[in-house]
């Protein structure tokens, strides 16, 4: 089974943290403090889409442990099965 891809959670935190630094320029050149406002705004969700993918990673883990674990069960029954003829 093929792991989940990073391209689109890189790409988020790419154009997030470009925005930041846009903002961040633009609002110290223009003494805008609400464009300095957004560019924390957009650091903060970076940093959550991070959070996220972590989650997630660790979630599927989580998922693909607990399917081998199924199908060493499976393979058990089967074998029980088979030994004492009880398979169709």
């Amino acid at each position: 089974m093929k792991g989940p891809s990073r391209a689109i959670t890189t790409a988020a935190v790419g154009v997030l943290l470009l925005d930041a630094i846009l903002l961040t320029y633009a609002g110290v050149a223009l003494r805008r403090p609400g464009l300095l406002v957004w560019a924390v705004v957009c650091l903060a969700l970076a940093g959550v889409a991070l959070l996220a993918w972590r989650r997630y990673r660790r979630a599927m883990n989580e998922i693909a442990v607990a399917r081998r674990e199924m199908r060493h069960d499976i393979e058990a029954i089967r074998e029980l099965l088979h030994r004492h003829h009880l398979h169709n």
